[in-house]
C-alpha cells in the first residue's frame, strides 16, 4: 500500500465512523493495520475537500460524519479495540500515540507461534520468557510447544518467579530480534510475569506438559507450584464442568458449605450447581440461600477452598476432570 493509499485509508476509516472502520480493520492484514493507524493518529485539520476525496462514492455517508470534532486518540482506540480486542489493540495504541512505530517484541503478536519459536529457540531461557509474557497465553503455549521439556520448564519457572522487566532487559531483547525499541529514558518497570501469568500459559498446554511444567516449579518452590495450581482453577471455573462431575461433586459437599461458597458466585455457577439437584433439593437450596444473612468474605472464600479441594481430590482419583481441557476427558 503506497503513502497515499494509506492516507486515503485513513481518511475514509474516520468517516465511517468507529463500526464501520472496525469492520474494515478486521479485512486487513498486520501490517496494514499498523500503518492506517498511524496515519489515523497523524490526521489533523482534516479538510472536507481531501475527505470527499476518499470517501467517493460513499459522500452522503461522509455528510454525516465530517464534523470530526472528535477526540482522535479515543476514537483509534476505540476503534482498535472493537477490531482486535483490548490486549492486541492496547500496545499497538500506546506505541502509534506516542509516536512510535510497531516493532520487536509487540510485532511478535502478528506472527505465527512456529515462527515466533523459530526466531527466539536460541534464546537464553530468560530472554524467552520475556517475549512470552507479552504475548496472549494461548499464543505463548503454542510457541512453547514447539521448545524441548527442558527448554519449556526452565522458561515457564522464569515467567513465574518473574516480577518486571526493567527497560534495559527490553531494550536487549528488541536487539536479539533484530529491532530496536524506541526507548524512552524514564520508562517505568513494568510489573510483567508471576503466578498468574504462567498459569495462564500453563492452561493451554498439553496435559503431559502441564504435568511436566508444574513439576519441574515445584521442584523449586512447592509454594509458588501451588500458588500456580489455584490459578490455573479456580472456583468460578467449576462452571465448566460437565453435569456429570458437578453431580460427584455435590454428593462429597455439605448443604450449608455450598450456601455459603455460592454466596458471591456468578448466577451461571449457582444453576449449574441447582440444575443438578432433584426439584425437591434445588427448592430447599434456594429457599436456603435467600434466607441466609450477611457472610464474612473470608468465610466464603474458605468454604470455596474447602470445595475447591474436594473437587482437586475427584480430579486426583481420575473421577473428574478439572479445567479447559475436561470436555476431552469422556468419550
Amino acid at each position: 500500500m503506497s503513502t497515499d493509499g494509506v492516507i486515503r485509508a485513513a481518511l475514509l476509516l474516520v468517516a465511517l465512523g468507529e463500526e464501520g472502520a472496525a469492520e474494515a480493520f478486521r479485512h486487513l492484514s498486520p501490517r496494514e493495520v499498523q500503518k492506517v493507524s498511524a496515519a489515523m493518529a497523524a490526521l489533523k485539520n482534516i479538510e472536507r475537500s481531501a475527505i470527499d476525496d476518499a470517501v467517493c462514492g460513499f459522500i452522503e455517508q461522509a455528510q454525516t460524519q465530517t464534523s470530526l470534532s472528535l477526540e482522535a486518540d479515543q476514537y483509534i482506540r476505540s476503534v482498535l479495540n472493537r477490531a482486535l480486542g483490548e490486549d492486541k489493540a492496547g500496545a499497538i495504541v500506546d506505541r502509534i500515540l506516542v509516536g512510535g512505530d510497531i516493532s520487536g517484541i509487540e510485532g511478535l503478536k502478528w506472527l505465527d507461534a512456529p515462527v515466533v519459536a523459530e526466531l527466539i529457540k536460541n534464546e537464553h531461557p530468560q530472554i524467552i520468557a520475556t517475549v512470552l509474557v507479552h504475548l496472549d497465553p494461548q499464543q505463548a503455549s503454542s510457541v512453547l510447544a514447539s521448545f524441548t521439556e527442558r527448554t519449556r520448564n526452565d522458561a515457564l519457572l522464569r515467567i513465574a518467579t518473574l516480577d518486571g522487566i526493567q527497560p534495559a532487559a527490553l531494550r536487549e531483547l528488541d536487539k536479539s530480534l533484530m529491532e530496536l525499541l524506541s526507548g524512552d529514558a524514564n520508562l517505568k518497570r513494568r510489573a510483567l510475569g508471576g503466578s498468574r501469568v504462567a498459569a495462564e500459559i500453563i492452561t493451554n498446554l498439553s496435559n503431559q506438559h502441564e504435568e511436566s511444567a508444574i513439576g519441574n516449579v515445584r521442584d523449586y518452590n512447592d509454594e509458588l507450584a501451588q500458588k500456580i495450581v489455584d490459578e490455573m482453577f479456580n472456583f468460578e471455573k467449576l462452571t465448566a464442568l460437565d453435569d456429570r462431575s458437578i453431580r460427584l461433586l455435590l454428593k462429597e459437599i455439605d448443604s450449608q458449605t455450598l450456601v455459603v461458597a455460592l454466596k458471591v458466585a456468578p448466577p451461571e455457577l449457582r444453576e449449574k450447581f441447582t440444575a443438578n439437584m432433584s426439584q425437591r433439593a434445588a427448592e430447599l437450596f434456594v429457599e436456603d440461600m435467600e434466607a441466609r444473612g450477611p457472610v464474612r468474605l473470608s468465610e466464603v472464600e474458605f468454604q470455596q477452598r474447602r470445595i475447591l479441594q474436594i473437587a482437586r481430590g475427584l480430579a486426583d482419583g481420575g473421577e473428574i476432570v478439572l479445567g479447559e481441557k475436561a470436555g476431552d476427558a469422556y468419550i
